[in-house]
């Protein structure tokens, strides 16, 4: 169901997806719905972790799943 939700999304093909294991922060934000403020914010937070790459932060799809399984059960 998540994926299905990030293929929407990200508006891409299903196999592009799959291949895709981590996200950048504004592809974070659309696929969490909220702005790339809030997800720097989550970051800052330690509600949500990243990977540093180079100068950019990439949050793993195991990641963003693990976030929103945790909001849902809150």
């Amino acid at each position: 169901m998540i994926n299905a939700t990030i293929n929407e999304t990200l508006e891409t093909k299903p196999a592009d997806a799959l291949q895709k294991l981590a996200f950048s922060i504004p592809e974070t934000s659309k696929i969490i719905g909220v702005s790339d403020v809030t997800v720097r914010r989550l970051l800052r937070r330690g509600k949500l972790r990243a990977l540093s790459s180079l100068r950019h932060k990439i949050i793993p799809m195991a990641e963003i799943e693990r976030f929103l399984r945790a909001d849902v059960k809150a």
